[in-house]
């Protein structure tokens, strides 16, 4: 049975490639959409780059055909523009029709009677434009191309049961072979007994050797004044610290400590260690609820508001440190000025940078944090990602169910995708944080909500 896909705008805005994904079948791309992306292509945002890209692509296309008539595509498929106003009587019925919605429904409906025994599927990341496809009979579908399986999601780690003679061989070496099954590079697990189920020792798996060592990143102690507080934290310590694993990602509901622990190992990486030359933090310029307007000043002091959490981390993570280096034999403090986050800024040890201006940049030899990743789209991380220069580590955080992004979701948005496509990877570690630490009103907030 032929299939033909009729293409919603926000699919191909999206993603501008998804006309070249249903491989050997027919795309109707209605032209109402080519002039509805007409309207985004002006401008500097991702949806105006993809705007412009569809443009391209279809322009390609041209040259090798009739759009109206349908082009072939590398896979065997066909793209194909239609410019028909005909529409069936039950969409004149059921719609008004100009509405750009109800028309690209009606072109799905007029396909349906043009070509009675093709099956015909409106795809939309619109779930009302869905329903009422689906209430005049036609079959509707989310674009899931780049989306992944909720219950699929990599957590990073994983409980493993062993015999007691296994856990006190890794007490004696700090390794011991696997032999066990098969594991992600750096994936962590916990090995117990049956017997002892609450004696827990944490490894992680070096793929390259096929071992469980216990964990070497992290050593104990303080980490600019910090401390993990639960095994989770435990595991994004060790990652954050091995030098060795140049992109790691932190995942998981608010007051986990995804970015205070980034933090935290970025400053003492590069303040203390001198390991990196410089800490870059940035992240997506996305507000919640109404938008204020256009801010006044520079581009730092417009930056500002946007850059608030990383401030209020920062000076956390700076008078815990303090704190601890001032505490004399006696007990007393030392009444030195506290170095701030401006002092680190202007020796060139911090940087804070829009990821609007982050594009064409070569970053070496530093440590870089993305924040709040899961308001990026694909596209955009690989953008962010493919600028880290030699010795340069990347770290992303992010809550996968605090989206404020139209068309993206906890499944589809970059941070998501970025872990479970680079999960094979040796120089790449995930860990998936649910315990919240911030206070036990928040836990609570983000459990019920």
């Amino acid at each position: 049975m032929e299939k033909i896909f009729v293409l919603d705008t926000n699919v191909l805005i999206h993603n501008p490639q998804s006309m070249f994904a249903f491989d050997e079948h027919r795309v109707v791309i209605p032209i109402v959409v080519i002039e509805e992306i007409d309207q985004f292509k002006k401008g500097i945002d991702e949806k105006s780059r993809n705007a412009r890209q569809i443009g391209r692509y279809l322009d390609s296309l041209r040259t090798q055909g009739s759009l109206q008539d349908g082009v072939k595509t590398p896979h065997g498929g066909t793209i194909q523009i239609t410019v028909n106003n005909e529409v069936t009587d039950a969409a004149k019925q059921l719609f008004f029709l100009d509405r750009n919605d109800n028309l690209i429904i009606g072109t799905a409906l007029y396909m349906q009677s043009k070509h009675p025994d093709a099956l015909v599927t409106l795809v939309s990341k619109d779930a009302n434009v869905r329903i009422k496809a689906d209430c005049v009979g036609i079959k509707a579908e989310n674009f899931e191309n780049d989306a992944l399986r909720f219950e699929e999601l990599y957590t990073g780690w994983a409980d493993l049961t062993v015999d007691a003679n296994v856990l006190e061989e890794l007490r004696e070496r700090h390794y011991i072979t696997n032999s066990f099954g098969e594991f992600y590079p750096n994936q962590f697990l916990r090995l117990h007994t049956t017997e002892q189920p609450a004696e827990i020792i944490m490894t992680r798996y070096n793929k390259a050797l096929n071992l469980l060592s216990t964990l070497s990143g992290y050593k104990g102690g303080e980490v600019y004044g910090l401390k993990p507080r639960n095994e989770e934290q435990l595991m994004a310590l060790d990652l954050l610290l091995d030098d060795n694993i140049r992109l790691v990602s932190l995942s998981g509901i608010a007051g986990t400590g995804k970015t205070l622990l980034a933090m935290a190992a970025g400053l003492k990486k590069v303040v203390d260690d001198n390991v990196y030359s410089r800490l870059v933090v940035s992240r997506p310029i996305s507000p919640l609820g109404k938008d204020i307007g256009y801010l006044p000043g520079t581009k730092a002091e417009k930056f500002n508001p946007w850059m608030q959490p990383i401030y209020d981390n920062m000076d956390i993570l700076l008078s815990l440190h303090e704190d601890a280096q001032s505490q004399n034999g006696n007990g007393f403090k030392d009444k030195k000025k506290k170095t701030s986050l401006f002092d680190f800024m202007d020796y060139g040890f911090i940087e804070l940078e829009p990821l609007t201006y982050i594009r064409g940049r070569s970053l070496p030899n530093q440590f870089i944090i993305i924040d709040e990743g899961q308001n990026l789209t694909p596209h955009e991380m690989k953008t962010i990602i493919t600028r880290a220069g030699k010795d340069t580590k990347i770290v992303l955080t992010g809550d996968p169910y605090q989206i404020d992004i139209p068309y993206l979701d906890s499944l589809s948005n970059g941070l998501s995708i970025a872990v479970e496509k680079m999960k094979n990877e040796e120089i790449v570690g995930h860990v998936t944080l649910s315990k919240g630490e911030r206070s036990q009103l928040a836990e609570m907030a983000a459990k019920y909500f």
